[in-house]
């Protein structure tokens, strides 16, 4: 691509009056000898690291024209440039540009005299500029003709090239540049854009850039420079260095140097105070002196910040010039860094120093600068920042309206960013007295279970706004107070107090607008969830499953991971509460899983999935890993005002410590020991079974029996447990009360039928039918094998050992109840005449249906479409098979009915 190049402006100058050019008489066009140290590559220090990577890139770059070295003061511009050129086989001319060099005649000069001191150019070579103020075309013409012709480039270098302010010689430059051909390569090293057309050489791929970033170091270039200087630092502290000075090559050296004189290097470069250190003499050399009071202005103001855009740094200055001083700043790598869309941020080590500076001249102002950051950026809805400066300010009447008129009062919940929202306003005191400040200090309150505060400061919340005038601004505030009357109903065991605080949620809902509620899903999400947990308490299993699994699979990202999460550990323990440990077991391990993944601080509540997950391994008696997993949830933060998961562990402990032997204790830890105003059908049917087999153990049979009062079909789990216990107790007709009580509709899983089926099969076997018992334990155990539910046959008593040891029933609980080969999993029960006949299995006829087609290898797609079905009927069809012959999967449900002559 053709670069045009300059319009010439000069002829050659005259002669100095002895019959010689000033060239040719060594000296400049003023008379004045060349500076021979301008010529002269910088020396590198002992301690220089040369950077491979950096060399690299420049090497690189003699593929183009153009090479760009653009970085802040003290970036190591210089020195890597100087170390690569040291380096080149190549004439490398090299001038340090300065003040002075804006007239052409004295820049051209010095460039000619550094060609020829590189042996670009003869000794004896005829022109070189004689006028200070200009250069003419016909010289830089002459030039460029001459570069053209060598076979290999000169590396010309212009060190320091931001001094360079004249346009002109910036046209004259390009001119000789683009005429030059290969035989220049052209290095500027600046702090600030140069006046030449880059956007043409980037289009044309003529143009390398290192820049800030690319000159930073990394934490392994720092810690190699540390270890120059003598320092030697772990890796972690050599990482958080390079965050604080981001990589930046001075600070990295004057840090080094300061750290060396002290006895604990890695403490002092940890700790050091920015502002009293040679680092700071250093900026405030190269950035803040000679700056207009304007400019110094701003960067103090904006040192409050940070992030800014040129309005908020207007609203802090109270003036309308940032724009342009923030432009100007980052052009000149005045330690500002562009961010995108007009933000900036400043240098961290800078913007510390500027703080202490602006105490030192404004030590009034501080607080007042976070409190118009505040306004200014409440009105553009930046909330966090609006919390963070408010609060900085003094103000959190202002923080405290702003979180909960952006319906962010969730936040404190949500685990994500609650314990920097409560951190954030801890500092709020007495003087504090809105409406908002107490919302807030009540859901600080609630979300460490303080009830007393955190009801009491609702109270006063709520009679703030009950005085205050209608207006539409109070919607949020009043939905706020929804949310954390639903979480106290919830923590108290009111499920009446939840309802009305839903009803009125979703009233207030009509009076804001979508766009606000759509961007805090996590207030919808945890007020449903708060909700369903009381009904859960109730024992409303049907109503708390349908939200629950709404808001389980609500999207919302990590907004919502928290109520996700719990809503998924209640309904793990709903499962477990119904007889399906399998299903609990997998609904409470992705609980788990998605805390973790989404990096939550705490488990959400005390840990309800593991509390799930050790149920289930108790029923499996599997005691040591559920002792572990109580242990896990003990160690959690306190919940102890949380109905639910409290009854939860009282359960799971109170089964562990009887299924030890530890019966007394067992019947202790029953009692769930938390105050609700409603009581729970479930968690006290599951206490009087346990304390009932307590008693059992104990030898006092009527008094277990006395304890099963209340404990009816409505708990099939518990209706189970209890006929065992009546039956055991010699009550053969109150067990199969019990058992006819139970509502089964589908609703029971594998631990109610397996109980179930060894009640009946123990009364069957005290009457005599042993045909009957042993085909009641054989249905039992194909029904456990699958689940591994091994405690209802060791709690069982001695009558089952007789019918366990007989062959086919052996079989059955082989390598899973008692001793054996384990079986492979998928791997069909072997069975012979006499398992056919103790084990009888009816299919309907549209699961002969199926299991035919199966048969001929046909797919559930094919199937569906034979029998006029779709897939998901088929699929419904196929489980119920799989469930009857005990199997899992296609080819041995078609082995087994053929075994059983049902094909």
């Amino acid at each position: 691509m053709a670069l045009p190049g300059a319009v010439g402006v000069r002829d050659v100058g005259p002669s100095d009056g002895t019959g010689r050019s000033p060239a040719e008489s060594g000296t400049d066009p003023l008379g004045d000898p060349y500076l021979r140290t301008r010529f002269a590559l910088p020396s590198r220090p002992a301690t220089f690291l040369r950077r491979q990577r950096l060399l690299v890139h420049l090497n690189q770059a003699l593929r183009t024209p153009l090479t760009l070295v653009n970085g802040s003061a003290g970036a190591g511009k210089t020195l890597l440039t100087a170390d690569w050129a040291a380096g080149l086989r190549l004439p490398v001319a090299w001038l340090t540009v300065e003040a002075g060099d804006h007239r052409p005649g004295v820049f051209w000069a010095y460039v000619f005299e550094s060609l020829r001191l590189c042996g670009a150019r003869a000794a004896d070579a005829a022109g070189a500029p004689a006028d200070a103020s200009g250069v003419g075309q016909r010289l830089l013409a002459s030039l460029a003709a001459e570069l053209n012709g060598f076979d290999h480039p000169v590396v010309l270098v212009l060190d320091e090239y931001d001094r360079m302010t004249n346009p002109e010689v910036a046209r004259q430059l390009e001119f000789v540049l683009h005429h030059s051909g290969p035989g220049l390569h052209l290095v500027l090293v600046t702090r600030t854009e140069p006046l030449l057309p880059l956007h043409r050489y980037r289009a044309a791929d003529q143009l390398t850039e290192i820049r800030g970033a690319e000159l930073s170091f990394t934490p392994e270039e720092a810690g190699a420079l540390l270890r120059l200087h003598g320092v030697h630092l772990p890796g972690p502290a050599t990482s958080a260095l390079v965050d604080r000075t981001r990589g930046w090559a001075a600070g990295l050296r004057l840090s080094a140097l300061a750290a060396r004189e002290s006895t604990d290097p890695e403490r002092y470069l940890k700790e050091f105070e920015a502002d009293h250190s040679t680092v700071a003499d250093f900026l405030l050399a190269e950035v803040l002196k000679g700056r207009t009071e304007e400019t110094q202005d701003l960067l103090l103001r904006v040192s409050v910040l940070d992030r800014f855009c040129p309005d908020l740094a207007d609203a802090l200055t109270l003036r309308t010039d940032s724009e342009r001083l923030l432009a100007n700043l980052h052009r000149e790598n005045a330690f500002i860094e562009r961010l995108g869309h007009s933000w900036y941020r400043l240098h961290p080590l800078f913007r510390e120093i500027l703080r202490a500076h602006l105490r030192e001249r404004l030590p009034s102002a501080e607080a007042e600068l976070h409190l118009r950051a505040a306004r200014w950026l409440r009105r553009s809805g930046f909330l966090p920042e609006t919390l963070a400066h408010g609060a900085a300010g003094g103000d959190f009447d202002l923080a405290a309206g702003a979180l909960v008129d952006d319906l962010a009062i969730g936040q404190l919940f949500t685990g994500l960013r609650s314990d920097a929202l409560a951190q954030l306003f801890s500092g709020m005191g007495p003087e504090a007295r809105s409406p908002a400040s107490d919302l807030v200090r009540a859901a600080v309150a609630l979300d460490r279970r303080d009830l007393d505060q955190g009801l009491g400061r609702l109270r006063r919340a709520q009679e703030q706004l009950s005085e205050t005038e209608e207006s539409p601004g109070l919607a949020a505030a009043r939905l706020s107070c929804a949310l954390l009357e639903a979480l106290a109903a919830r923590l108290t065991g009111c499920p009446p107090r939840a309802e009305q605080a839903a009803a009125t949620a979703e009233e207030l809902r009509q009076d804001l607008p979508d766009h606000l509620l759509d961007k805090h899903p996590e207030l919808t999400a945890l007020l449903m969830t708060h909700v369903s947990s009381a009904r859960l308490w109730e024992g409303r299993f049907d109503d708390a499953r349908a939200v629950l699994t709404r808001v389980a699979s609500a999207p919302g990202g990590s907004a919502t991971v928290l109520p996700r999460t719990e809503s998924m550990g209640h309904l793990a323990l709903l499962d477990y509460l119904g007889g399906w440990p399998g299903r609990a077991e997998r609904r409470a391990l992705a609980a788990v899983a998605e805390a973790e993944r989404a990096g939550l601080p705490r488990p959400p509540g005390p840990g309800l999935g593991r509390l799930v997950l050790a149920a289930v391994a108790v029923d499996r008696q599997e005691l040591g890993p559920a002792r572990v997993l109580l242990d896990e949830t003990a160690r959690l933060p306190a919940r102890e005002h949380d109905p639910v998961p409290t009854a939860g562990r009282a359960l799971v402990l109170s089964r562990l410590l009887l299924d030890s032997g530890e019966a007394d204790a067992a019947a202790e830890a029953a009692d769930p020991a938390v105050s609700a105003a409603v009581t729970s059908p479930w968690a006290e049917s599951h206490a009087a079974v346990v304390r009932s087999a307590a008693c059992l153990a104990d030898g006092r049979p009527d008094e277990a029996v006395r304890l099963l009062h209340g404990v009816g079909g409505d708990q099939p789990v518990c209706a189970v447990e209890a006929a065992r216990i009546q039956v055991a107790a010699g009550r053969p007709r109150a067990a199969a009360e019990l058992l006819g009580a139970v509502r089964a509709e589908g609703r029971t899983g594998p631990a109610v039928s397996v109980g179930a089926a060894l009640v009946r099969a123990r009364v069957a076997q005290e009457s005599g039918d042993t045909a009957t018992a042993r085909r009641l334990v054989a249905r039992a155990l194909l029904d456990a094998r699958r689940e591994r539910l091994r405690r209802p046959f060791l709690q069982a008593g001695d009558w089952i050992e007789p019918l366990l040891a007989t062959a086919p029933l052996h079989e059955l609980a082989e390598g899973w109840l008692r001793p054996g080969r384990p079986r492979a999993h998928g791997e069909p029960v072997r069975s012979g005449p006499d398992l056919a006949l103790l084990v009888p299995v009816e299919l309907s006829g549209r699961e002969r249906d199926v299991l035919r087609r199966l048969a001929r290898m046909m797919s559930a797609e094919e199937i569906a479409a034979d029998l006029y079905v779709s897939v998901n009927t088929v699929k419904t069809h196929l489980k119920s098979a799989y469930r009857k012959l005990a199997v899992n999967r296609r080819g041995d449900a078609v082995r087994r009915a053929r075994d059983l002559g049902l094909l």
